[in-house]
């Protein structure tokens, strides 16, 4: 279903968008949880040390494409709030090219230096084979997952929330179905958990490909749709890009956090593995409103309404300040319980350790949350410097809390790396936004007054002083 986010109460259009989305992610997270809850309880503690170990490759992988994806789907959505059908579909099909491209090169990139690249994050040699194994078939599936991460994207760009939201959990069902058997009864081992999330995803993609070719009649693609626009696809490329940059430093910091980690052991890892699983779970709700919020000021910029946009910033925020002190407190409360349900084998060492991280990233919910609003906004009115900025701040407060800390403080320096980025972070994103936001209001409100001045006769059209339309 199209869902217009330029019309009605922007606090209620957000809600609405974003809760759907919180379903979605929270299963897209009880989607990895389980592989590693299956992995942990059926294989052993150091199957789930080498999943923990080696996701972060994968991670910076697929973080980079989310970007890139997202990056693309922002034409899309504002194309579609300017009201321009033609731009939706020429936005689909520069789209599909450039991440054709980028599939493959990523997947043959990571298949050929995956050993030496799990050689250089200390990976200890008793679980190297899993991880190798995990990566290498998870490897293979990334066309796949690029395309599902596309596809679902175009179907929010155009305000619908709630399909990739059904696709996604009848995919995490049949992901845990598939998990327990492969390796329950086929004996596939961790072989079989990343077999498991490739034929999911597969399922999904072409769920998406049939709901938009009966549903939407804006995205059924016409020969003159796929004709090349160079500029267009430097429009594309222009966000795109540096999303794509922004989302891989901040996943080559999460890497080096997990480089260091490793060098701790397999209790460690484990216990590493189990907190950032739980952190993902319980920070979903300010993913959400991040989310929501790209698409709502993409369409809004695209209609050139920026009061709106700043109305849909300050119900967010305030939202996600919320969720962030109640989250917080809930994970402390629970946490340490959940940490038992990763493993039979938990020790007490493993325990204390995910117990130790959770203790103090819960501190700095609510930082990570005004990333999420002001980052996704900004990126949604096409402004990619700020974000990016913001990213390498983010690399660099995480890589030298996680290196110098560590070696100073040992595990409790990597427990610290991610809320010090976090803090770093918020600091430039939201005063990036303010002074973006402050510099187009001015610029729409003498556009506005310019083209009121020319409707009404008082002022004559000049070479010299062009009349700008709100999309420019």
């Amino acid at each position: 279903m199209i869902q217009d986010l330029t019309r009605g109460n922007p606090a209620s259009l957000i809600v609405k968008f974003a809760l759907p989305l919180l379903i979605g992610n929270i299963f897209q997270q009880l989607y990895q949880v389980s592989d590693i809850i299956i992995v942990g309880r059926l294989i052993s503690v150091d199957a789930l040390a080498a999943l923990g170990a080696s996701a972060p490759i994968f991670f910076v992988i697929l973080l980079v494409t989310l970007g890139f994806t997202g990056g693309l789907t922002v034409i899309t959505a504002q194309r579609f709030g300017a009201r321009d059908e033609d731009g939706v579909r020429s936005s689909v099909t520069h789209s599909l090219r450039a991440c054709i491209t980028l599939s493959i090169v990523f997947t043959v990139l990571l298949l050929v230096f995956l050993r030496p690249i799990l050689r250089w994050m200390n990976v200890p040699e008793n679980i190297m084979t899993d991880a190798y194994n995990f990566m290498f078939v998870l490897g293979l599936s990334l066309p796949v997952i690029v395309a599902y991460n596309l596809l679902s994207g175009f179907i929010r760009a155009l305000g619908d929330s709630k399909t990739p939201l059904y696709f996604l959990i009848a995919t995490t069902l049949v992901n845990i179905l598939l998990n327990l058997f492969l390796i329950s009864v086929c004996k596939l081992g961790v072989i079989g958990s990343a077999l498991g999330t490739f034929i999911s995803i597969s399922i999904s993609g072409v769920c998406c490909v049939i709901y938009i070719g009966r549903r939407f009649p804006i995205l059924r693609l016409r020969r003159e749709d796929w004709k090349y626009n160079r500029l267009f696809m430097k429009e594309h490329m222009n966000i795109a890009v540096p999303m794509a940059i922004q989302f891989s430093v901040l996943s080559v910091g999460l890497l080096i956090m997990q480089k260091v980690c490793n060098s701790f052991g397999s209790d460690i890892i484990a216990a590493f593995t189990a907190a950032l699983r739980i952190e993902q779970l319980a920070t979903q709700p300010m993913v959400a409103l991040g989310i929501a919020m790209a698409t709502f000021a993409a369409q809004n910029f695209g209609a050139g309404m920026i009061k709106r946009i700043r109305q849909g910033v300050l119900y967010s925020s305030l939202m996600s300040i919320s969720f962030g002190i109640f989250i917080a407190l809930l994970v402390r409360f629970v946490g340490e319980n959940m940490i038992t349900v990763f493993s039979e084998d938990v020790t007490e060492k493993i325990i204390t350790a995910g117990r130790q991280y959770l203790n103090i990233s819960t501190l700095f919910y609510i930082f990570l949350g005004q990333i999420f609003i002001f980052r996704n906004t900004l990126q949604g009115m096409g402004q990619s410097v700020i974000p990016l900025i913001a990213g390498f701040t983010e690399l660099l407060m995480r890589s030298f809390a996680a290196i110098w800390l560590a070696d100073h403080i040992g595990y409790l320096g990597v427990c610290w790396a991610s809320p010090i980025a976090w803090f770093g972070a918020a600091m430039v994103v939201s005063v990036g936004y303010f002074v973006t936001i402050r510099k187009m209001n001015r610029r729409y409100l003498r556009n506005n007054l310019r083209m009121a001045a020319h409707k009404i006769g008082l002022l004559k059209p000049e070479k010299e002083r062009p009349v700008l339309t709100p999309a420019e």
